[in-house]
């Protein structure tokens, strides 16, 4: 087993340095020693020792204990968490017992008993290896939560636009159980604004004071699904250099939005439903559960029903994420909400792009009305905002938004018109051409990964 830790002793006597290396080397990976206590400070300050081995007296005729208290002092102003096992005489037990109350780990007697010697530094050192986990999960965790809520909690409410009567049976549902912690399911095509209802489901619940993870499994890849979601422990796996919380950890207290669930192998849905049934879960590499309190939202652009007949959805799974269920309709059902979102989107890149647009044109807006937006609200955010920063007139015309006719063209012959290798092809370089080449945001059209995109695009030669 590989050795870990490293020992810093420091004792005037070069003998017992001598004496306690070649007893200590066994347990750890490095030990330095030094006869003068002066060199204490630079030492400690270079690097970490977990555990230090400091004698109480430094000069042959000294008794007191008095430069031993003085280093120990000075080592825990430096680092408040130091482990430090005193080096003392029999006849110095009671000043070494006064050494533990003001921050000592423990002390060793001399003469000593080289199993007992043996057992303390061992202590010491589980001693010291817990707290420097236990400090690092509590960064890792903080780290993590103010990296999720930079990106998750904006400095305005979220704002959900919609007076078409499909939204405002969403947002009647979403009031009726704003105060429970029930789970939910929302329904809809790439691009409707799940992750946007997801945010403003949250900000109405009891948890909106709590930490918001969202996690969109669908950019993840197979091989790291298990860790992200759940965790790891050092040494799990090759790259396990450290602990790591998983987002279901760090989102304990709070709400955990799983986006594109539908991609959720069957394996790790047989464990995210013993999460849910369990309350607790574990890391990779570990046997310790902890508890898990999460309110969790889940979304999908997959037809689950769908999968659970053809075997690669979980039932159970999905009775347990779709306690209330919500479906959020395509942009083409919306109805007048088309316009309400272009205009919103127009004045937002109008003021980022500093233009002096007035507004959207009689024809323009017919322009719109006739596309079938099948990335929905996303893609009308794209659209406008390219058209803004085209536009170089006062009101955005038709030609700003460079939308494709709204029936495709005769132009296939009948037998390539049913080819699936060329409707795919067509359809990605529809939407390639749509996305400016943006290939993240053609893959989320197209409800593939970025790295199925990329293949798909060496395969036509696109």
């Amino acid at each position: 087993m590989m050795k870990r830790g490293k020992i810093l002793i420091v004792d005037d006597n070069e003998d017992i340095l001598f004496t306690l290396k070649m007893l200590l080397r066994p347990l750890v990976e490095s030990i330095t020693m030094t006869t003068d206590p002066r060199e204490l400070l630079p030492l400690i300050s270079r690097t970490h020792f977990n555990v230090i081995l400091l004698d109480m007296n430094f000069r042959r005729d000294a008794v007191s204990g008095k430069e031993g208290f003085h280093w120990l002092d000075e080592i825990l102003k430096l680092d408040e968490k130091a482990v430090v096992i005193f080096i003392t005489a029999y006849a110095d037990t009671e000043k070494a017992v006064q050494a533990i109350k003001q921050g000592a780990t423990d002390f060793i007697p001399k003469p000593w008993q080289n199993e007992k010697l043996i057992a303390t530094v061992s202590s010491a050192l589980q001693l010291s290896f817990s707290r420097t986990e236990v400090e690092t999960l509590k960064q890792q965790k903080e780290t993590l939560k103010e990296q999720t809520e930079a990106l998750t909690l904006p400095l305005e409410p979220t704002r959900v636009i919609g007076e078409s009567a499909a939204m405002q049976a969403i947002f009647q549902t979403i009031r009726k159980f704003s105060e429970t912690d029930a789970n939910l399911l929302l329904l809809g095509e790439n691009g409707t604004g799940k992750d946007l209802i997801a945010r403003y489901v949250y900000e109405q619940s009891p948890r909106k004071n709590e930490i918001y993870v969202p996690i969109d499994l669908g950019s993840i890849p197979d091989t790291l699904f298990e860790s992200e979601l759940f965790g790891y422990e050092k040494g799990a796996f090759t790259d396990a250099r450290k602990n790591k919380p998983g987002r279901v950890e760090v989102a304990s207290g709070g709400t955990l939005f799983l986006n594109e669930i539908g991609n959720l192998s069957l394996p790790l849905q047989a464990k995210l439903l013993s999460v849910i049934e369990q309350r607790k879960s574990s890391r990779l590499g570990s046997t310790t559960s902890y508890p898990v309190d999460v309110r969790l939202i889940c979304a999908t652009n997959t037809d689950l029903y769908s999968a659970i007949d053809d075997g690669q959805f979980r039932q159970d799974l999905l009775y347990r994420i779709n306690t209330i269920e919500i479906r959020i309709p395509p942009l083409r059902e919306r109805g007048n909400d088309l316009f309400l979102l272009a205009d919103f989107f127009l004045q937002r890149y109008r003021k980022k792009y500093k233009k002096e647009l007035r507004g959207i044109s009689k024809e323009a807006r017919k322009t719109l009305q006739l596309y079938r937006w099948p990335g929905n609200v996303r893609e009308l955010e794209h659209a406008i905002e390219r058209a803004v920063i085209l536009s170089t007139g006062t009101m955005l015309a038709p030609d700003d938004f460079m939308l494709r006719s709204p029936r495709s063209s005769n132009t296939v012959s009948e037998k390539d018109k049913y080819n699936l290798e060329r409707i795919e092809k067509d359809a990605i370089n529809e939407v390639m051409r749509m996305c400016g080449g943006n290939i993240t945001l053609a893959a989320e059209m197209l409800g593939i990964t970025r790295t199925s995109l990329y293949r798909r695009i060496e395969k036509f030669g696109l």
